[in-house]
């Protein structure tokens, strides 16, 4: 492959150490681009979107919402700013906002619209992430996370300085999107010129069409929403079921792909699975066949595909295969929709998927394992109908295919509301259950969620915000537990040392482990010099003390640290105390008396409590669910504390805590007495 494949992000920017904002292995912040060789306005026009540029301002002239249809890569994202701005509708010194789902795409989205319309970023086009705000006065097209739109509306519940909002990759329907749309319903109400357009590669469009529709007369001429689809080349694509269920739909996969290879006409193969694990599981077979195939013959090339691999290896998707070669791409849900893999000609369908999952009784979110809804399933079938006419091999019977759920449940309906009724509360709605979601969320959720607020202190006994630290928590661009222990900092003395724990847990991969060899001992030897039996935060800070003494990256090197995730924690804990002097918490420190970081630390992490069973597994105090220590963990080689808190829950074969504190039971009675009663440690 040459160089012209791809653009990534320009510059020297530290945007990717921030810790991904939905599940890696679903979502990919790669992006691919086949024309870069090209002039930029000659790949302009060779996007799908182009022709459609009259359509699209005429819609939006006539109707209030758009809810446009598009496939990935067809420029939804970057071609409709830049249209609109020349139809003349920023002229009046309002912007157009570009709602992105994650972080990165906010940033490399603004970065590529900034290239092309020939300006420095920040100035006509810029970006606005959490602690990073990249755009000024002059600003036309501004790209932001849906958390930056919900925290703009505290201050401008109508969006004034907007005259157009559009919310990209809706598709994914996390719990920010489903609330933006139940906020902009009402501003829609209330400003009649502001105009929204609902973005997405695959949504139930009529549904959402309905939602944003605000006629109230049978007359259809009084619809303010409208449905709008760019297509893309589609050819026939012929369905198999399997006759009978499989035992092991991995190996089926395996098995059908090879089967393809010997029987069927050259093209690549896209196959299905949930997660990394069964992806590299399955291509290390499809490996060991390849292997035994003789020269001459017609080769196989067999490729992962998964968000969290390195961009290197994403990239190889893309090539060419050799001559006389077929690959055979494995991949998660991301190739539904966040990719367009070029040339499949044969798709294999295991019928599955890894969703997250929240357990209201633990407050613990879970990767669950799922039958994929009928929309997911003809989404992958039309990966098969690009280039030619496909096929696609489904690893499930008919019946079970009609059998399938709809679409698949959005965030709102499956995660942790602690966060979103914070926001709601913040922004004046009070009662939560008769807020208008586009997909109403599980009562015990709620009620989950409501409880959690009311142990930090952030509600009252009413259910309404309090004046100390309800109000302060939703001003503070972190997780509820995470925003407590910032409060409590300020009042308990060691503000200082919480606001740097904090920043280093917003950005990943601090710590640099090699593979194997000489440099992975070295690394192990370099990382136990910042370890402590107090657990992974204190080492961090730790970690951070001892950079901010050198602050060069040869000496991170020496230490196997990661210097460019460092110093975007430098730059995250200036803008949190910077956070902190504009909320009147005071700046203090306690002097390296970790004793107070620890409580300080369980005023807020209380909910994440873990002891360890008489049966060697550690146990969730509320729950009883089975939990081990993470291999990354400072204490998986140390002895094991009788009680700790971990900030996050990863789930693969087993389930593993990240991110470990060492704590004294009786703090989590004390600091969380409406959360825990004495009682239930007794039995322990």
């Amino acid at each position: 492959m040459n160089s012209k494949s791809m653009f990534l992000m320009p510059g020297d920017t530290f945007w990717q150490e921030d810790k991904v904002d939905v599940n890696p292995h679903d979502s990919t912040q790669f992006v691919y681009n086949a024309h870069h060789s090209l002039s930029l306005d000659v790949q302009r026009q060779r996007l799908p979107i182009f022709k459609n540029m009259r359509h699209i301002i005429y819609l939006l002239e006539k109707y209030q919402t758009l809810v446009l249809v598009g496939e990935t890569g067809c420029g939804k994202s970057t071609q409709i700013p830049q249209y609109l701005v020349q139809a003349g509708w920023a002229s009046d010194r309002k912007m157009i906002g570009i709602t992105e789902p994650r972080r990165i795409a906010a940033t490399t989205l603004a970065s590529r619209v900034a290239e092309e319309r020939g300006c420095m970023l920040g100035t006509e086009v810029g970006y606005c992430i959490r602690f990073d705000d990249c755009s000024n006065e002059n600003t036309k097209i501004k790209y932001i996370t849906e958390g930056i739109l919900l925290r703009e509306m505290m201050s401008d519940p109508l969006l004034t300085k907007y005259c157009v909002i559009i919310m990209d990759e809706v598709h994914e329907r996390t719990v920010l999107t489903d609330i933006l749309m139940g906020l902009l319903k009402k501003i829609l109400k209330k400003r009649k010129s502001l105009k929204v357009i609902i973005s997405s590669a695959t949504v139930d469009a009529e549904e959402l069409r309905d939602f944003f529709n605000l006629n109230t007369s049978k007359n259809s001429k009084d619809n303010t929403a409208t449905v709008m689809s760019v297509e893309g080349r589609l050819h026939g694509v012929d369905i198999y079921y399997s006759q009978e269920p499989v035992a092991d739909y991995v190996q089926s996969v395996v098995d059908t792909a090879l089967n393809i290879h010997k029987t069927e006409e050259a093209g690549d193969i896209l196959a299905f699975l949930t997660g990394l694990d069964e992806v590299d599981k399955a291509v290390s077979l499809l490996s060991e066949h390849a292997k035994l195939i003789k020269d001459g013959e017609h080769q196989l090339l067999p490729l992962a595909m998964y968000g969290s691999l390195p961009n290197t290896e994403q990239l190889k998707v893309f090539w060419k295969a050799p001559k006389n070669t077929r690959k055979i791409i494995v991949a998660t849900n991301i190739a539904e929709t966040s990719i367009t893999v070029p040339n499949v000609v044969y798709v294999i369908d295991s019928g599955f998927v890894k969703l997250p999952w929240f357990d209201s009784e633990t407050l613990s979110n879970s990767l669950v394992v799922a039958p994929i809804s009928k929309a997911s399933a003809d989404q992958r079938l039309g990966r098969a109908g690009r280039v030619r006419a496909g096929r696609v091999y489904r690893l499930y019977t008919e019946n079970a295919y009609n059998e399938l759920s709809d679409s698949t449940p959005p965030q709102m309906q499956r995660t942790d509301l602690s966060s979103a009724i914070l926001q709601l509360k913040a922004l004046g709605i009070d009662n939560i259950l008769r807020f208008n979601f586009p997909s109403s969320p599980p009562s015990k959720n709620l009620l989950a969620g409501l409880e959690l607020l009311y142990a930090l202190g952030a509600i009252n006994n009413n259910g309404e915000l309090t004046s100390d630290v309800g109000f302060t928590m939703a001003e503070l661009p972190l997780e509820p537990i995470f925003a407590k222990c910032l409060i409590s900092s300020g009042e308990m003395g060691c503000s200082e040392e919480i606001t740097t724990i904090l920043s280093m847990l917003q950005v990943q991969n601090i710590f640099v482990r090699p593979a194997s060899g000489d440099k992975s001992l070295k690394a192990r030897v370099a990382h136990r010099l910042f370890q402590v039996h107090e657990g992974d935060l204190i080492t961090l800070l730790n970690v951070y003390s001892a950079y901010e003494e050198n602050k060069n990256g040869s000496w991170c090197q020496k230490n196997f640290l990661n210097y460019k995730a460092l110093r975007r924690a430098t730059e995250i804990r200036l803008q949190m105390r910077q956070q902190l002097k504009k909320l009147d918490i005071p700046l203090t420190s306690c002097n390296g008396n970790t004793q107070v970081i620890l409580r300080c630390l369980t005023t807020g992490l209380f909910p994440n409590a873990a002891y360890l069973h008489y049966s060697g597994v550690y146990k969730t105090v509320r729950g009883n669910k089975d939990l081990y220590i993470h291999s990354t963990s400072c204490l998986y080689t140390m002895q094991q504390p009788q009680w700790l808190l971990f900030c996050e829950i990863v789930q693969t074969h087993k389930t593993f805590m990240r991110e470990l504190t060492v704590i004294n039971s009786e703090w989590l009675t004390e600091l969380a007495p409406h959360f825990y009663e004495r009682r239930k440690f007794d039995n322990v």
